[in-house]
């Protein structure tokens, strides 16, 4: 779990480092990160009783009649932000939110994520995560143009992606993120930078700093980074995939030496809960009416609800890269892209896994051949399904979940699919330039 620190510790901090500004951050239900500055002579105060703002101007919060909200900064998440040095040294907090009453606000995405971690500790676990975020690095935010022509761990020492992400690596890890590892991914211009497993909650507030950084330090140098599911056409799109798994205390509860695949019955129901709601949580993990141009057959993205171990083209997979090894025995999630809200996208998929577990849904076998060369008769033979291939299929099956539902509270279930629906309206009456080239000419 997080370290205790205490507001005590903060203010020495702050008064240590001569620190000038220090930003409050949290998060509208979409995703988007939110911020506002307080100075040093307020901060004692506001970490006391937190600071009011006007929740009906965020997405997915209050009604303008129940406005009135309050971010409470969680000390445990203060950290200098090293790339806001003109103006001196600035830290951060990320803040839960509150009402003005103090109990917990519904609609604050990460208050979702705590009540569903309640819920595994009371079960007696921990869950651990470990995400993949690809993204891309293009000239501009007008125009996908790439910077390189690279491919999979391609080596290109001289090359300003490269460079850009050694710069992002050194700046998490100065804001206490660890990393696991990075390289080139498939697509020209393409990168990932993978994030070392760590207790949930700490990785979504890690994965919301993620995102931050990669922008800024492509900003410093003249670029843009974008975590756009899919930016270009016939490229692979950007993924974020999940490694999880539940501990009790040093012991991985997904283990068992025993098993041929060295899964515990637990990992297995955990397993066949992730495929059983698979279909309902896609509009969560995969938010965006661009998403599912990236989900499709092909492009490496997963579209068929199955599990295996070394299969790519299955949407859960259990990694063998370290066979038999207790601690690295986990569950990989490959459907949600790095544009999600990473504490719904987490609430939804432990949700998911911990149902499995509740009532022991039965594991199918694994499929281990390429299910993208398969028949459709195949498919059917082996009862495998397909993700919804569009956001308006996704959010028909999410409106009819009671476990998406129940994950997300009442509120942020309503909100979620409100503005979603918002956005497939959208996207319905708008006219491509596909449509202008294809039907202009010949109709």
């Amino acid at each position: 779990m997080m370290s205790q620190v205490t507001k005590e510790d903060v203010l020495r901090t702050v008064r240590d480092e001569n620190i000038n500004f220090i930003q409050f951050w949290f998060t509208d239900v979409l995703g988007m990160l939110k911020s506002f500055t307080v100075s040093p002579s307020e901060l004692e105060i506001a970490m006391d009783e937190g600071m009011g703002f006007d929740g009906s101007s965020i997405e997915g919060f209050a009604r303008i009649e129940e406005s009135d909200m309050i971010a409470m900064p969680d000390a445990a998440t203060f950290r200098s932000i090293p790339w806001l040095t003109e103006v001196g040294p600035v830290a951060r907090m990320i803040c839960d939110i509150v009402k003005p009453d103090g109990n917990p606000y519904e609609g604050d995405p990460r208050y979702v994520l705590k009540r569903v971690l309640r819920r595994t500790a009371d079960m007696g676990y921990q869950f651990y995560v470990g995400p993949e975020l690809e993204y891309f690095y293009f000239r501009s935010d007008k125009n996908p143009e790439i910077l390189d022509k690279g491919g999979y761990f391609d080596l290109a020492p001289a090359d300003l992606g490269d460079n850009l992400r050694r710069l992002t690596v050194k700046t998490l890890e100065s804001m206490g993120i660890q990393v696991e590892y990075s390289h080139h991914e498939v697509a020209p211009s393409q990168h990932e930078i993978d994030l070392r497993y760590s207790e949930c909650l700490r990785m979504a507030d890690a994965v919301m700093t993620y995102r931050v950084i990669v922008k800024e330090i492509a900003g410093q140098h003249g670029v843009y980074a974008t975590f756009m599911p899919k930016p270009i056409l016939e490229i692979n799109g950007s993924g974020m995939h999940v490694h999880q798994s539940l501990f009790k205390g040093p012991k991985n509860c997904m283990y068992d030496p025993d098993d041929d695949y060295n899964l515990s019955d637990l990992a297995k129901y955990y397993i066949a809960g992730l495929l059983v709601h698979a279909r309902e949580i896609t509009a969560v993990t995969s938010q965006w009416v661009n998403s599912y141009k990236r989900l499709v057959p092909g492009y490496e993205a997963p579209v068929y609800v199955s599990w295996a171990r070394r299969n790519r083209s299955t949407l859960v997979r259990v990694p063998m890269y370290k066979p038999g090894k207790e601690a690295a025995t986990r569950v990989e999630y490959r459907s949600p892209d790095p544009a999600c809200n990473p504490y719904l996208t987490f609430a939804v998929m432990l949700a998911a896994g911990l149902e499995g577990i509740e009532k022991k849904y039965p594991l199918p076998d694994p499929v281990e051949e390429d299910i993208y060369q398969m028949t459709r008769e195949k498919r059917k033979s082996l009862n495998i399904r397909a993700l919804p291939g569009s956001l308006v299929e996704a959010i028909q099956e999410v409106e009819q979940s009671d476990l998406v539902r129940r994950a997300l509270g009442e509120h942020v279930f309503n909100k979620f699919i409100e503005n979603k629906k918002v956005e497939r309206n959208l996207y319905r009456r708008h006219v491509s330039q596909y449509e202008i080239n294809k039907y202009l000419p010949i109709l």
